[in-house]
């Protein structure tokens, strides 16, 4: 994957005229959390739709893929607490995602955009990791979906 950001050009931005579909692969995973790679893709394929008006499409019919790999997990880092224990603040904690990722083009087989190193955190109180989760993957799509909007 290349880490400058994109390798095919538009004239008006965004992805060419004829990506209409878009298959979202699972991402490898490199860490110890098993969800991270469901969470991640379900959360790609509804931005994609949602914000870029693709259609989901299996690998074989799609105009375009996004894949990738998830290289970095790290959970548990404390960001705030009280000292007193009579206090009733709840520790909060941060986490990170980092991840590769690639749009590959399949009509013409070039890669349209890709990123190496895409990281986002997720703040959440204690036994609240999924919340956290859920912030960074959406940071992460925020990425994507810019990455993939913006004129090269």
């Amino acid at each position: 994957m290349v880490a400058s950001g994109c390798l095919y050009g538009f004239a008006g931005g965004g992805l060419p005229p004829h990506v209409k579909t878009v298959a979202v692969l699972p991402f490898e995973n490199e860490t110890g959390s098993p969800e991270l790679p469901l969470e991640l893709q379900e959360a790609l394929q509804s931005g994609l739709k949602s914000r870029l008006g693709l259609r989901d499409a299996t690998e074989a019919r799609a105009n375009a893929l996004v894949r990738g790999k998830i290289t970095r997990y790290v959970v548990d880092e404390p960001v705030a607490f009280s000292a007193n224990p009579s206090q009733a603040t709840t520790a909060r904690r941060r986490l990170r995602v980092q991840v590769d990722v690639e749009i590959v083009d399949q009509v013409t087989g070039k890669t349209l955009w890709a990123r190496t190193g895409i990281q986002a955190d997720g703040e959440y109180n204690d036994r609240g990791e999924a919340l956290g989760r859920k912030q960074a993957i959406d940071r992460i799509v925020n990425d994507v979906i810019e990455g993939a909007q913006s004129q090269w």
